[in-house]
């Protein structure tokens, strides 16, 4: 049974990107549904596009000057050491002056001062852990977290909470009850005369890599007589990529350059999806990077994907979760290192000749699927207020 609860102020800490921030959004929405007087405050990173899309769905956030030590040089970790104590007392000030009786870290190191702030005022505090292998925060989070969250259950040993609980990554309800386009997994294509729609995702920021070789494969399959064997079957292609902000100018111009709709070929080019439901309802096939927020929304909506984790991501996790996707049959995994024009040309193709193998991967992906994450996580968050 539910908690009930008349007044609640959360905090939601993390990372300023949106593999972070959307399912930190998906449980702020279920709290507010389920708490008459609920106050969300988020507390984000100084990098990412956050504050513009948390503010976009009405939502106070407040940026804390903090960044990640890992990976960087011996002086400039020792720097950011020396900011923790400062970023944990801007955190106590934060959670005093917004009344905090629960705390929600998900995820980035943005979480970890305001959760210490959180335990050092005796206020209750939750995170949740998306990647099969947990970032170092959140690792040491588990130790002072009541609850522990996770989307993997291989990233269970990893952490040390008192209760550690597989929900799933939260996905946003908006994703979820979008209307499929008919042509989805649920209804083969072959009843019908549209192009085959590619979606192209390089996370929040854009991929350089992946718009390089897309624009490269689309290239390939415009000009029939390079794959013969692969693509004497494909029709037309209508691509809808997110270049990311800084690559846009770029890609555009490598659009223009290389490409033409006389060979059948459709493009939209946007810097930011802001409508992924509308996105992902027109796709018949995904290419993106591997961040675990995609993969969720990927597997609750049953679409296949080629997945091409980011390389450099911590702890390798990003290759860590598109496995799991792919070992269930429901992706396909190009590493980075191994990427091109040709390979990725050939395995859209491939799909496009093999409707069925393409409803298969989309059926398999739903195997990772937890649609009900962000309402099981808002209720046990609830219930630790209360209790």
């Amino acid at each position: 049974m539910a908690a009930k609860l008349d007044r609640l102020n959360c905090v939601m800490a993390g990372g300023g990107t949106g593999g972070h921030l959307f399912p930190a959004l998906a449980v702020a929405s279920q709290l507010k549904e389920r708490v008459r007087d609920c106050r969300i405050l988020f507390v984000i990173g100084k990098r990412g596009r956050g504050e513009e899309i948390l503010k976009g769905q009405g939502h106070q956030v407040i940026r804390l000057n903090i960044e990640g030590f890992k990976g960087r040089s011996i002086s400039k970790a020792l720097m950011v050491m020396a900011m923790l104590p400062k970023s944990v007392l801007d955190s106590v000030k934060i959670l005093r002056g917004h009344g905090a009786q629960l705390v929600f870290g998900v995820g980035g190191y943005t979480a970890g001062p305001v959760c210490v702030a959180a335990r050092l005022l005796g206020v209750k505090v939750a995170i949740h852990e998306q990647n099969t292998y947990p970032g170092l925060t959140n690792r040491l989070l588990s130790r002072i977290s009541e609850r522990v969250f996770i989307s993997f259950e291989e990233s269970r040993r990893f952490l040390r909470g008192a209760q550690v609980v597989l929900t799933g990554t939260p996905i946003r309800r908006e994703i979820l009850t979008h209307k499929r386009r008919v042509g989805s997994a649920e209804q083969p294509r072959a009843s019908e005369k549209r192009p085959f729609t590619l979606l192209v995702l390089g996370g929040s920021q854009g991929a350089r890599a992946i718009n390089t070789a897309v624009v490269d494969a689309l290239a390939i399959l415009g000009k029939r007589g390079n794959l013969p064997d692969l693509a004497r079957q494909a029709g037309a292609i209508r691509v809808i990529h997110q270049t990311g902000e800084l690559d846009h100018g770029r890609v555009k111009r490598n659009y223009a350059a290389r490409l033409s709709q006389e060979d059948g070929l459709e493009f939209h080019l946007i810097p930011f999806i802001e409508d992924m439901a509308w996105a992902y309802g027109e796709a018949d096939l995904v290419v993106s990077r591997a961040g675990a927020s995609t993969l969720f929304e990927l597997a609750a909506l049953g679409k296949p994907s080629i997945l091409i984790p980011y390389p450099y991501a911590t702890n390798n996790h990003q290759e860590l979760n598109a496995r799991a996707l792919e070992g269930m049959g429901g992706a396909v995994v190009i590493p980075q290192a191994e990427l091109s024009g040709e390979r990725l040309a050939r395995a859209i193709a491939q799909f496009m000749e093999e409707p069925e193998r393409l409803e298969k991967m989309g059926q398999n992906a739903k195997g990772l699927s937890k649609a009900d994450a962000a309402a099981l996580i808002s209720e046990q968050l609830l219930e630790m207020v209360v209790t």
